[in-house]
């Protein structure tokens, strides 16, 4: 048998047999320079006897701070909280102005703002036939619902010039949007409205050579704007 070297032997039921296997010991050599002797805890690595144990948990040191490094990971982490936090709160936002129907909601600062109807563009802002055109046509069958571009509150709905009837919305920036030659209206003056809520229907009425939604904005000082410009400032699009 090979110097350092040992034989352990096991035994197992009926019938009997002996196993053997070699387990390597570490070896020590005598004041005297003798024989070799087997340190079995040497075998382990020294994980055999006291020094090995793990220290008391009370005996620990405790530190009222943290490094610099600790601490900008804390804040990292408090930081990644915070941002899961809005963007749940913002995807929240866009689910509920889409929750009526409409096809396209996006939020613009902290507002959220819809496509009014689905459609096709057929006209825009400017001159046409020899006058101004003061919107964007969005053609479609009559009863397509048409939604509240954003929140605001129902100034005006029932019967206008050319129009047949129309809805008008003021919203918190004091920006109108107005929504011409509906078919059906489902909310009077003074209604609180949300963004994407549906406020009317596509129809032929007034002046039209056609069912479609006539679309304008007026700003706060009663200035009619582009409302495609207006509305693509702010993520939407025909």
């Amino acid at each position: 048998m090979a110097g350092g070297q040992t034989v352990a032997t096991t035994f197992t039921e009926e019938p009997v047999r002996t196993v053997s296997a070699l387990v390597p010991v570490a070896q020590s050599t005598d004041a005297e320079g003798g024989a070799a002797q087997a340190d079995p805890a040497a075998a382990f690595g020294g994980a055999i006897g006291g020094d090995q144990l793990l220290p008391d948990p009370l005996s620990l040191e405790v530190r009222d701070t943290l490094d610099a490094s600790e601490q900008v990971d804390v804040q990292s982490l408090a930081k990644a909280v915070d941002i899961g936090r809005e963007l749940t709160r913002q995807a929240a936002l866009i689910e509920s102005a889409l929750s009526h129907g409409a096809s396209q909601a996006n939020l613009y600062g902290d507002t959220t703002y819809v496509r009014p109807a689905d459609g096709n563009l057929t006209s825009v802002f400017g001159s046409r036939w020899g006058t101004s055109h003061q919107g964007i046509d969005v053609a479609g069958p009559i009863g397509t619902p048409i939604y509240a571009l954003t929140d605001g509150v129902v100034e005006e709905a029932g019967p206008a010039t050319g129009f047949g009837l129309w809805v008008v919305l003021r919203h918190s920036d004091g920006t109108q949007s107005v929504y011409g030659h509906v078919n059906r209206m489902f909310v009077d003056v003074g209604d609180e409205v949300e963004a994407g809520e549906e406020i009317a229907e596509i129809g032929n009425r007034g002046h039209s050579t056609g069912p479609h939604l006539h679309l304008e904005i007026w700003t706060a000082d009663g200035s009619k704007i582009n409302p495609l410009t207006w509305m693509r400032k702010r993520g939407l699009d025909y």
